[in-house]
């Protein structure tokens, strides 16, 4: 250790930080990033960050693919990965609240090789999102009319994308809010509209009930279950953005365990309930399905006009819209945070480190949104299907990687809190599933980049051919590249020594209100208690 820690005055709520930097790597939270997020924005970023393109038109093709029981089970197996990693991420944010999180977490804990990988792969995911949220647009705004190009309407909201960003974290944060409680209070109408489309109440159709569930629960097997898993993991991703918001958040103790806390929320209404209400409205064959033809590309779309219901399935499809331009927004986000922490790392140009008065990193910024919208305009030349499915598939294994790297983060940060003598009741915030949570993510993300291997060699109704491999599992190579490249280049042990991990680099130190210490002591205050176990 070259240094003692320096111990700075935070904010008024008594809380303190840290800033050390070791040779070229800073794990330290002092950055010019700006704390402008509250409770509230974390909250509601977390319920609402991943719900976009993936649920809403993805569940489509993944129903075409692998029928009713496939997407259905596919989202609870994913919904189970997810909330393992939030498990994770709470513990580790609150403690660690960096401003590419789980980048900064891998290179403390796990070693730089892995940070550099993970870092550049995320940031590239982050830029995918965009182009891909940019591109569906298009598809989107099809249901209302195809008389404006498809590259005008890229433009448009690629400049709304960027306006919400520029106009700093405090705006940021309100749209993210009204977006969610949008999306968030939609699929209660969406829940109980389609059951009752189901019972045979719309005047489109008759009964349904589980009729698809009975005719082809499954289609092709196995692969087709397979198949349906990158759209699932990509429909979750960004889930995880909780992890990078902590790092502009006054008070990570108080706001990351709510938004964690609203993850299985999130999971069974939105995900589960929301696949299962699909397949019990919507064909597996029907020919409109994404992917099919026609421009009603969203099953639940097609599950309100078949049931003659056209004005749900008009809101339907302005809440498409509203959720992939959120989903773009949280991209530009993330995708500037991570340049930012891999600068802290040496693992990006020092401008990275930049931010205006205001918490703007203009420079991430601008190499975001740059080539994310860039990126969009491939779908001028290519159908949108088919730009889905290249771009999901990437975002996907990328989003399986960086899930795995916050599970073992987590693993091993609690390794080495035990083998230094740290006491459990010193973390500011536990996780209640350690260590069973971290272990089930971090084993079913292996298991499915293996199973992803299998199915880009012998594709899903395709011959095997190098152009497909390379189209479906390009991500695992240029995560491979980077981690070979970062190993010449870092050289050293291919583990960090977690006995000689300094704990306190980079930690959010917090001391307790007077008010806060009087609610601990009282009734209030084991009730919370009791609460936070239950639901976090």
């Amino acid at each position: 250790m070259e240094g003692e820690p320096k111990y700075i005055p935070d904010d008024k709520e008594g809380h303190v930080r840290e800033s050390v930097e070791f040779g070229n790597h800073d794990y330290g939270a002092e950055t010019e990033l700006k704390r402008l997020l509250s409770t509230r924005h974390v909250t509601m970023i977390a319920l609402g960050s991943s719900i976009g393109m993936g649920l809403w038109l993805g569940s489509g093709k993944s129903l075409a693919s692998g029928g009713p029981a496939g997407i259905f089970l596919g989202y609870i197996l994913a919904g189970s990965m997810i909330w393992s990693v939030s498990q994770s991420i709470g513990e580790m944010a609150v403690m660690y609240p960096l401003p590419s999180a789980f980048v900064q977490w891998t290179g403390k804990f796990v070693c730089p090789s892995a940070a550099f990988a993970l870092g550049w792969a995320y940031w590239f995911n982050y830029v995918i999102t965009i182009s891909n949220e940019l591109a569906a647009t298009n598809t989107i705004l099809r249901f209302w009319t195809d008389a404006v190009p498809i590259a005008a309407w890229i433009s448009i909201f690629w400049g709304v994308i960027i306006l919400v960003n520029v106009f700093g974290v405090n705006v940021f944060g309100e749209v993210e809010v009204i977006a969610s409680s949008i999306k968030f209070g939609w699929i209660f109408v969406v829940i109980f509209s389609l059951i009752a489309v189901s019972a045979g109440g719309a005047p489109g159709h008759g009964p349904v009930g589980f009729r698809y569930w009975n005719e082809t629960p499954f289609i092709n097997g196995f692969k087709g279950f397979l198949s349906v898993m990158p759209t699932c993991i990509f429909a979750m991703a960004g889930s995880e953005n909780a992890g990078l918001v902590a790092a502009e958040t006054n008070n990570p103790r108080k706001a990351v365990p709510r938004a964690i806390g609203s993850i299985w929320l999130r999971l069974s209404l939105f995900y589960v309930l929301g696949a299962l209400m699909i397949t019990i409205t919507v064909s597996p064959k029907n020919p409109n399905l994404f992917g099919q033809e026609g421009t009603n590309a969203s099953p639940f779309v097609i599950a309100y006009t078949e049931a003659d219901l056209r004005p749900l399935a008009h809101m339907m499809n302005a809440v498409i819209f509203v959720s992939v331009v959120s989903t773009g927004t949280i991209s530009a986000y993330g995708g500037s945070r991570t340049t930012m922490g891999l600068a802290h790392l040496g693992m990006a140009p020092s401008g990275f480190k930049r931010a205006d008065s205001t918490g703007r990193p203009w420079p991430g910024l601008i190499a975001t949104l740059a080539l994310g919208g860039s990126l969009a305009y491939l779908n001028v030349g290519q159908s949108s299907a088919n730009v889905f499915t290249w771009f999901s598939n990437l975002t996907s294994l990328f989003t399986l990687f960086g899930w795995g790297m916050i599970c073992l983060s987590h693993i091993r940060m609690r390794h080495a809190w035990k083998i230094q003598g740290r006491s459990i009741d010193d973390l500011p915030w536990k996780s209640w599933a350690y260590p069973y949570a971290a272990w089930w993510g971090l084993s079913w993300c292996i298991i499915l980049l293996i199973c992803e291997f299998y199915l880009s060699v012998w594709p899903l109704g395709k011959k095997t051919t190098a152009e497909n491999f390379f189209a479906n599992y390009m991500s695992v190579l240029v995560i491979l590249v980077c981690y070979i490249g970062a190993r010449f280049y870092f050289r050293g042990p291919w583990w960090v020594d977690t006995a000689r991990v300094d704990l306190d680099t980079g930690r959010r130190f917090y001391v307790d209100s007077p008010e806060e210490k009087k609610q601990k002591k009282g009734i209030r205050g084991k009730v919370d208690r009791v609460v936070g176990y239950v639901f976090n």
